[in-house]
């Protein structure tokens, strides 16, 4: 049974969040009702309540934040990591500074809830690695700009 955790990022997740390494699960909601879910492997906390995520500007994931604002992102990692995160989205940079085509989201933290169960652990969370280096210059660069933009804004 899922527990209310509040509205504050647990410690164990936004230490998973700031190893720059996580794949979340976004899910929204089409203007025609069509649930839709994302990966996001760019994305970072802002404090305690908020998270910051680069997202393509053309994604159905970003279109429907944009239409719908509230969205639900799920969590799990190493350590029996296992959150979802019920959210406002708001545009905070259109485009990125890093690229033309991403855009900044923040996440201000509507409920959080922890989704570990009695019967298992997670023991490991979803693994990616790059495709080129020019893939890993791009991302590191956008992990560069949400970690700035996490203290300025």
């Amino acid at each position: 049974m899922a527990k209310h955790v509040g509205i504050k990022l647990p410690e164990d997740l936004i230490e998973m969040l700031k190893k720059e390494n996580t794949v979340a699960v976004l899910a929204t909601f089409s203007e025609k009702g069509v649930p839709n879910t994302t990966p996001i492997q760019c994305i970072y906390p802002k404090g305690q309540e908020s998270l910051l995520l680069s997202i393509h500007k053309e994604h159905t994931g970003y279109l429907n934040m944009v239409w719908q604002k509230k969205v639900m992102i799920c969590f799990m990692g190493e350590g029996n990591v296992a959150y979802s995160i019920l959210g406002r989205a708001g545009v905070v940079r259109a485009p990125s500074i890093v690229h033309p085509l991403m855009n900044i989201v923040r996440i201000d933290i509507i409920d959080i809830k922890s989704d570990r169960s009695i019967l298992t652990k997670v023991d490991q969370g979803i693994t990616w690695s790059y495709t080129s280096a020019e893939a890993e210059e791009l991302e590191k660069s956008l992990f560069k700009e949400l970690r700035d933009l996490s203290r300025t804004l």
